[in-house]
Formats: C-alpha cells, structure tokens, sequence
C-alpha cells in the first residue's frame, strides 16, 4: 500500500489483562474520567440502573451483564459528545440487610458498610464508568433525611393515613411482609409461616393517582409486557356497585355491595361469595355452619394473597347458612365464603353468576348451585360457561338487548331503585407503608396519649435511629424500636405534652422512590434537590433493571414522583423515560434425578462427551438449564472469571452471547472465543512474543478496505443505537478479520476499530490508544463517523431462484438493469440447465437481493 508508515517504538509484550486493567481504572479515577458537571452545555444524557441492595454474597453475572449494559449505553453516550450522568449508590435498608446483620452477629450498619466496600471494589475492577463522586446510600442520615422529608409532605396532602388491614404476619421473621415475599403460606427469606392478621399500618394512598399512574404510561419508551402489567396490577374496571339486602325484608338491616363489571347479567347471580376476612361472615353465619365456616377461615389465613390469587384449579368454599336477596328479581341466594374472594380487592364479596363466568360455573356446579344463563351463546358453542357478546335472555327487561345496551340499561334501572349506581373501580390497593424492624427509616410522626398522629417539624429532621444492642424482632408484631423507651418517649412537638414516636420503620421500597433525584444533587443540605439541576437532568433518559421490578419499584416511583409534580417540586411527569430489562443468565444444574430436588456441585460430577456423571455412583446425572441461583449450585462467581480472563473479556461476553433483553446461556467455551478475539486484535496492534505488530500505513483505506470500514462503522453505530451489542461486537469481529488480511493496516482503519471496542473492552482499547501514539483517553474520544459513498459497492451479488430453489449466485455490476441482470442469471450453467426447454412465466430482480424464475 502507498503511504507512510507508523513507527513501532515499542518492545512487544503478551496481552495481561491484570496489570492492564488495573493501571487503567487508577488513570481514569486520577483523572475524574467520568465525573460529569452540572453546567456542562452539551447534549445532557441520564443513564441509570436499578441501584442495588449490597448482600454478603457480592456481585453475580445479573449485577455484571445488568451494569455492563447501562456502562456500555453511558460510555457510547460520551462517544457521541453527550454530557452523561452515570451514578451509582446502594439501597441498603430493609429485611435483607437485617437477617444478614442477625445471622453474622453484627449491626446492620456495619453489615452494609462491609458489603458496600466489595460491591464497589468489584464494581471498579470490571471497569464501569460511573461517577463516584456522586456515590449515595439510603441508609446515611443525610439521605434519609429527605426520605422522611418527602413523607410529611405526602402526609400533608392527606395522601399518608393510619388504619387496621389484614397483613402478611410472620413471626420468624417479626414482620410484615408483601404478598410478593410470600410462597405457600410462607416467608421467601426463611421459610417461616405467615398467617393473616389485622394490624395497625401505616399507608399511602397510591389510589388517588391510579388513572394518571395508568394514561401516563402511554408516553413511555418502556417493554410492552412492562407496560401490560403495570395496567394489569393498577386493573381499572368500569360497571356498577349493587347493593345486595340480608334476609326477607329491608328491616333485617344489614347489606353487602359488590361490584361488577357485567351488570346485564344479574338476573343470573344464583349465590354471592365473601372474602373470609369480611366483617360480616362472623355476624351471619348460623349455628348450624359455625364450626365449618371457622375452620375454613382459619385456613385461609395461613395462604397469602398471591397464592390465593394464583391457585385457579382448586374450587372450595363453605355455605354460611345465610341468604342475600337478588334485587333485581327478589329471589333469595346463598351467601358462601371462598378463598379467591379477597377482602382487598373491590368489596370483598361478589355476585357468582355461573352461566357467565367459568370460575362460578365449575363452583356451582361443584357444589350443587343454580345455574341460569344471561347471554346467548353462538350456536355453535360446545363449551360451559358463555362470557362474550349475545342478546340477553332469561333477564326480563333486558331480553333480546346487545350486550352494551343491557349494561346501560341495568345501570340505569338500579341508580332508579337506589340499589346501585354506575362505578369505575381499580384493582391498585393502597401502599402497606409501614414495617415492624429496626432497619429502616423511622417515621418523622409522634403519637399523642390518644395515639393521634402529629408530624415532626422540618427543622427536627432526620430523626435517626438509635444505638442499639438488639435489634431482633419483639416477637410481639412491634417495631424493635418500641422497646427503647428513651428513645420511644418524647414530646408532642405542639403541645408539649409527653408523647410516644412511631415505632414502625418504612418499607425497603421509600429509598428507592427518588434516589435518581439525589443524584443529581447528592450533597445538598438544603434541598432534596436544586430545582435548576432537576429541571437539566430529567428525565432519566435510559434506566436498565430486572423485569422482576415491573411493577412495584417502578409504581410506587412513578407515584412518588407524580406527588413531587403535583407540589411543583419535579419539572416532568415521568420518572424514567426509557426503561431496558436485561435478560436472565441461564446455566446447566445438576441433580441426581429428575424426581430429587437436590442439587449437585461441578466439583461432585465429572463430564465424558458432554454428559455429566456422579462421581459418588458412577451414574448420569439429571441436567436442566435454569437461572443461576446459590440455591442451584450452577453460579458463576465473575471474580474468577476477571481472574482467568479480565475484565474485558467477561464484559465483551456477557453481551455477545444475545441481545439485552434476551434469557442467555452461558458456555465457558464461548468466552474462551471472546477471549481470543482480544489476544487476536493485541498482536496485531501490539505484538507479543509470537508476533510482531503489524505496520501501519497513514493512507487511508481504499477501494474494498475503505467500503469494508465504512460499513463495519455503519452497522455498528446502527447497532449501538438499537442496543444490538451482540451484532455490534460481530461486525468488530468481521473488522479485525479484514485489517488481518491488510499489510500494512491503513491507520483510519485502526482508528475507528479501537474507538469502537472502547465501550466494551475499555481497558485493553486504552492500553492500545496510548501504544499507538493517540492523544487523550480513548473513553471519551469521538465515535468515528461513515461516508456514505463508501458503503456503495461496484457489485452486487445475487442468488438466482428457480420454481423456488436456489440454483446459482450471481456477482454483477451494481450499475447493471434488470435485463442485464435476468439475462447474466439465465446464462448461469446450473440456472440455464433448470430452464431449458421450459416457458418462463415470471422473471423479477429484486435488486441487491435476489433474481427469481419460474419455468413451466
């Protein structure tokens, strides 16, 4: 190749990742690389992730592919000139942190302090860039301050209240837990049991928001199933509240409403259904069901909600011996308790209507009940329960009406009579706020001797914790803190009077619902954060997390921040505008059997041709690929990874093996290849001891080189914007191929690869920015542009089909028509051999593609 060359001043060394990356991280930390300032007039970019609870066991492969994507989006957003915030902090109050404190005999402050110390040492090593300076803990006084800060004024606007609900008791763990930390009746972390109580509770009402919370999604960059769920758990219904009397007459007093969102359809409710937690179950139940109905309540006491809501196959329930009237006919149908009724949900009763309802259909018919069809099936019909359109039928006023009009009607017919009225209702239950631990923000509330709530003043914040000897649970449902009087006892803030603070600690979930704000101004005493300073950074532009936040982190932020709108406090009226779920990593477990649930260490197999046998016996051993999990012996610790391989080359994999969003498996052989694509692009840049550095040429690339780069730039950059790593990691790959077969490599070539494999290999790029005489950190050089000139080729080649088989390939001028191209195809040996003596009745070029013939 014409041109200069590039002198090799250097004496080539192996590829060592450990001293290699170790030097970088100190330079960049040196260097504030990737502190970021506020008044900074470039094009501002807000990448964030889920921030972590920092447990004993350090990072697993979730942590590392769920942060090398977010790093991978901030350092290409610095590439591009964009102004990046990319912080990052520790969520460390709540259940977690204190079992691990109790189980290792230590303080819980000291438990995080410990586990935060070698998150972040890890986080360091695989060489993410985030600005420490802007490092925050929901556990610092300073923090939580403005936690409780945002709680007076969610209380102020009546949004915070008190009140007695049935909760997830466990007494293993002496708290209250969310139906999401229960399964089977028992405690996630633990596996105590959980029974059903009411307590006192402290609560938010997330209810008042659910239409906004709901309409707002529509302007969200969010996963559609994300987006699906959200709607689901918030579950807006629209139909009618119908009061249903007990007993012959309107002097027997009592009544129950439920609601329905088929109101055409009650002339068909045989039997009502209560929750088992309802008020009046105990009232009307008689003597003669008493001990049947007791029993079955004390059982559903011991189930939670989720399971209850999840178990569709198992139909019971108990009569209670009392009757409600149908008022829209005057007919008297049994009240029964069951289960899948939730006193939390609607009303805790509803109307069974079996002819139009599945669940009620196999209920009734399970326990000999009326079944009396509303709606008129398609005559076609086989099944049992008919939920979909017809005329009404067997519903007096309302026969022969469509659907829509039946339910217009019926409503207006019960608001006439006074026994019912046209409602929107939500499935969105209002936020059990309130916890009964020690490790969690104290609530800024005194109690008078009346137990009347009062907040503390602004200027008395943060009420912290106090020291404590032991902060095991009471045992008793309260708060550890209700055992320390000095602490407990106090005085009324207004009065002056002795009074009593609120025991109850806030759930792990209040630290996280504006974390992302303190970022933005993380050292402020004066304010939660700089109203100038929000109003540049928000919204956070791509925020990365698990898919198992769906729906409560996420809601609950979405609502706190919708409350800091509503105040004037936050500039916008989402949180997170674009939200990214990374995939799970799945890997091989080992059991004996398929039957036998216990799992099996590698270190108790031995592997023959891709078949793990158990050493102990000889056997083969039961295989499944799964998500990693302790509890499956089938983790990955990354530290030995970076100890193997690096830093970079865990990084490059874990985004090489699929897109973010997929589920990927990993494969130890697979990052060997990774691997060795590095030590690949080391000796040709580099050199080591088997290879000398190749020359490189200061002409630029020219004719097939030029059109190679430009296109690899192309696809690249086309790639990192869809966050498509994998492909883009593909196309470096093919790139480094095409400089192998170049002597020398033109120096633009070069160029534009390392700024490429910055993002994801940032350490080793670095090491070769500096090797080969470039200026500055290749972290934050610009992201190499394309000529759109380049990426036209003077061929293009063609597959030529006949009758639907491919039969040749055809290389031609890409300046040639159609005819020339239908007339090459046809003179191709094998093509011409299909065709001959044949009548072609169709020829078409899609061009740059495909050539295809059809021959009779």
């Amino acid at each position: 190749m014409a041109g200069g060359s590039v002198p090799q001043k250097r004496v080539p060394q192996r590829y060592d990742p450990k001293n290699i990356e170790t030097k970088w991280q100190d330079r960049w930390e040196a260097a504030a690389a990737f502190q970021v300032q506020d008044d900074d007039a470039r094009q501002k970019e807000y990448v964030l992730d889920m921030f972590p609870y920092p447990s004993g066991e350090g990072l697993h492969l979730g942590h590392v592919e769920n942060y090398t994507i977010s790093d991978v989006v901030a350092r290409y957003g610095r590439h591009q000139g964009h102004n990046v915030l990319h912080p990052m902090g520790w969520d460390a109050f709540g259940l977690p942190a204190e079992q691990y404190a109790i189980e290792h005999q230590i303080h819980p402050r000291d438990a995080v302090s410990k586990n935060v110390e070698v998150f972040a040492g890890q986080m360091k090593r695989l060489g993410w860039s985030y600005d420490w300076s802007r490092e925050i803990n929901s556990t610092d006084p300073d923090y939580y301050k403005w936690t409780q800060w945002i709680f007076l004024k969610l209380y102020d606007r009546g949004l915070a209240y008190v009140a007695e609900v049935p909760v997830n008791w466990c007494e293993g763990l002496g708290t209250v837990l969310a139906n999401e930390e229960v399964i089977d009746g028992k405690s996630e972390r633990g596996g105590f049991p959980v029974v059903r109580k009411p307590m006192r509770q402290w609560l938010l009402k997330i209810t008042e928001y659910a239409e906004r919370l709901l309409a707002d999604l529509e302007g969200l960059d969010w996963p559609e199933h994300i987006k699906q769920m959200q709607r689901e758990w918030i579950g807006r219904s629209e139909g009618a509240d119908v009061t249903f009397r007990l007993g012959i007459t309107d002097a027997d007093g009592d009544e129950f409403t439920v609601f329905t969102t088929r109101p055409d359809t009650l002339f068909g409710a045989t039997f009502c259904v209560l929750a088992p937690e309802h008020p009046l179950v105990a009232k009307i139940t008689t003597d003669d069901q008493r001990a049947a109905v007791d029993a079955y309540v004390a059982k559903t006491a011991r189930r939670s909600e989720r399971d209850r809501m999840a178990d569709v196959k198992t139909e019971s329930g108990v009569f209670t011996g009392a009757y409600a009237t149908n008022p829209v006919q005057g007919d008297q149908i049994p009240i029964w308790i069951a289960d899948y009724v939730l006193m939390g949900y609607g009303t805790g009763a509803i109307m069974a209507v079996p002819g139009g309802d599945q669940r009620d259909w196999e209920f009734a018919a399970n326990f000999d009940l009326p079944i009396i069809r509303t709606v008129q099936p398609p005559e076609d019909f086989e099944g049992e329960a008919w939920a979909g359109e017809g005329l009404a039928i067997n519903s007096g006023f309302l026969d022969g009406l469509e659907v829509p009009e039946a339910k217009a009607k019926m409503i207006a017919w019960l608001e006439e009579q006074g026994v019912g009225a046209s409602r929107v209702t939500y499935r969105l239950r209002d936020w059990l706020f309130s916890r009964q631990r020690y490790w969690g923000e104290p609530f800024p509330i005194v109690l008078d001797a009346d137990g009347k709530p009062t907040t503390l003043p602004e200027d008395a914040l943060p009420l912290t914790l106090p020291e404590v000897e032991s902060y095991k649970p009471t045992g008793t449902g309260e708060s550890p803190l209700a055992a320390i009087e000095d602490w407990v006892n106090t005085t009324h803030p207004v009065t002056g009077e002795p009074a009593k603070r609120e025991t109850n600690t806030m759930p792990q979930w209040a630290g996280s619902c504006w974390y992302y704000l303190r970022f933005i101004d993380p050292s402020n005493p004066d304010v939660f954060v700089d109203a100038a300073k929000e109003k540049h950074w928000m919204p956070v532009d791509c925020y990365v997390g698990g898919a198992e936040h769906a729906v409560l982190h996420l809601l609950y932020a979405r609502f706190w921040h919708k409350v800091l709108f509503d105040i004037g406090l936050v500039s916008t009226l989402e949180p997170f505008q674009k939200l990214v779920n990374q995939g799970m990593i799945l890997a091989p477990s080992y059991r004996v059997s398929e039957e036998d649930k216990t799992y099996l260490a590698k270190d108790a197999l031995e592997f023959r041709e891709n078949t793990a046998f158990i050493k102990a016996t000889g056997e083969p051993a039961f295989s499944i690929v799964e998500k990693m999990g302790k509890s499956k012996k089938n983790v990955v610790n990354p530290d030995d990874i970076i100890q193997v391989y690096g830093a970079d080359t865990l990084r490059l994999y874990i985004l090489f093996m699929g897109p973010p969003v997929a589920d990927k498996l990993w494969d130890d052989s697979g990052i060997q290849g990774v691997h060795r694509f590095l030590n690949k692009a080391w000796r040709l840049i580099m050199g080591d001891e088997r290879q000398t550095a190749r020359a490189r040429s200061t002409e630029p690339a020219s004719g097939d080189a030029r059109h190679a780069l430009h296109t690899a730039i192309a696809g690249t950059t086309k790639d990192m914007d869809a966050l498509g790593y994998n492909t883009a990691i593909s196309k470096l790959m093919v790139l480094l191929n095409t400089m192998a077969d170049l002597d020398p490599v033109p120096e633009d070539m070069l160029d534009a690869f390392l700024r490429m494999l910055a993002p994801f290999a940032p350490h080793v790029v670095e090491e070769m920015w500096e090797a080969t005489g470039r200026e500055g950190l290749a972290s934050l050089a610009a992201w190499p542009t394309y000529d759109e000139e380049a990426l036209k080729t003077d061929a293009e080649e063609y597959a030529v089909q006949v009758n639907g088989k491919v039969r040749g390939k055809l290389v031609i001028g890409a300046e040639s028509s159609d005819e020339e191209i239908l007339v090459a195809a046809r003179a191709l040996e094998n093509v011409a051999a299909n065709i001959d003596g044949k009548q072609l009745v169709k020829q078409m070029v899609v061009r740059g593609r495909i050539v295809v013939l059809v021959a009779k």
